[in-house]
């Protein structure tokens, strides 16, 4: 929810959490309204493609890293046609932006889409606030906003906004008409890649491997599947609850039916996990940034990887789970927490990973994803590596445990 006007600079602003806890600072952006789910992100970098993943839909979005806006806003790195985020939070905004492929500031692009953010918060308190008692409804008010109603009825329109357990929202997201990427060099197969709230660099990785990619909207059928004869599937990120998105896990299950070579990634991947019978569950806070240690069991690596969820799928790290595709393993394990961070399938061609290969932003350590998917297409018969033991997390681990919220 979200209502707007033009920013003013240093207006007052206020930043309400659900559980009484304010904030003050200044409208950054657009001033008005909104309200959404808070979380944080720990990426120092990166923050025109952060808010412009479509992951964050209706997410109210908490740097950490306390300088932001440095590099401006440029005309290349958006990860999709607009800034998704519902509203931005920031405690020490450039002053002035200092690159060479900035054409505006960060400030006049939020003002420019409406999106109503704050500046000048306490970012560390309020991320620890978040750490403690889970991610939680949010409002951010400035201008008419802040100065027509008192803090009882801002506080009740906090209260009474949309909650993320439930929310079915990719098609919300999602393209409205099939498109297709052409393959870099020599074509080499065919994918069909559902979008569920994908990235541009998504299909930009796949092309460099010789895929042509027809984006599908979520709604998507498997004879719409069909009709463009994939050698390959591929689920993509995307917001929401994944326990609501029955059209999706319906889709896929008729895809692991026929056996054709499926690679889900975030929300492909917690949606892989229900397809297969497995449960998924609402984390306290949640991994968004782009410092996530994950521990790939086939190889034994340890990657840093690009993390944007807030659900994640339930099962156990040791042994296997029989499915009706197939025995299902945990092949990637996060190293803070133990959360599961990648599926994949005996007898099925199937496996995804709960986090963002494309790298965008991010560090490049699981790049390597995309080129397997292209070799399991190449041949979906191959035998599996076996897995590492995985690691059990001690209080030792970097970063703090994340825990189960309400299923």
């Amino acid at each position: 929810m979200s209502t707007t006007t033009t920013a003013t600079t240093g207006s007052p602003a206020l930043l309400l959490l659900e559980d009484g806890r304010a904030f003050t600072g200044e409208a950054y952006g657009a001033t008005g309204e909104t309200v959404g789910e808070a979380v944080f992100c720990t990426a120092m970098t990166g923050y025109q493609e952060t808010i412009t993943d479509p992951s964050y839909h209706r997410q109210v979005v908490v740097m950490t890293a306390p300088h932001i806006g440095n590099t401006g806003w440029n005309d290349e790195d958006d990860e999709s046609a607009r800034i998704w985020v519902a509203g931005f939070v920031v405690r020490d905004p450039a002053r002035r932006a200092s690159n060479w492929r900035s054409r505006r500031e960060l400030g006049d692009e939020l003002s420019t889409q409406g999106v109503v953010g704050i500046s000048g918060v306490d970012t560390r308190a309020l991320t620890r606030h978040l750490r403690e008692r889970g991610a939680m409804r949010v409002g951010v008010f400035s201008g008419a906003a802040l100065s027509g109603s008192s803090r009882d009825q801002l506080l009740e329109r906090v209260r009474t906004g949309a909650e993320m357990a439930g929310a079915d929202l990719a098609g919300q997201v999602s393209t409205d008409d099939t498109y297709v990427v052409p393959a870099i060099g020599a074509k080499r197969l065919t994918v069909a890649a559902v979008d569920l709230g994908i990235k541009a660099n998504t299909p930009r990785e796949l092309a460099k491997r010789g895929a042509e990619v027809h984006v599908l909207p979520a709604m998507a059928t498997i004879d719409d599947v069909l009709a463009v004869s994939p050698d390959g599937v591929f689920f993509s990120n995307g917001p929401g609850d994944p326990s609501a998105a029955t059209h999706e896990v319906e889709l896929l299950q008729q895809v692991l039916e026929r056996k054709i070579p499926f690679f889900g990634i975030c929300y492909g991947n917690q949606l892989l996990g229900r397809a297969l019978g497995l449960g998924t569950y609402k984390l306290r806070y949640g991994h968004r940034g782009v410092n996530q240690p994950v521990l790939d069991r086939s190889t034994g690596r340890v990657e840093i990887t690009a993390h944007n969820h807030g659900f994640a799928v339930d099962a156990p790290l040791e042994g296997s789970i029989a499915s009706p595709f197939g025995q299902v393993e945990v092949s990637h394990v996060g190293l803070n927490d133990g959360v599961v961070e990648g599926l994949r399938v005996t007898g099925t061609p199937a496996f995804s990973v709960q986090y963002h290969p494309e790298a965008a932003a991010g560090p490049h350590d699981a790049n390597y994803l995309f080129d397997r998917f292209v070799d399991l297409v190449a041949d979906p018969a191959a035998p599996l590596p076996p897995l590492l033991n995985a690691p059990k997390p001690t209080s030792s681990t970097t970063g703090s445990t994340e825990t189960k919220g309400d299923r």
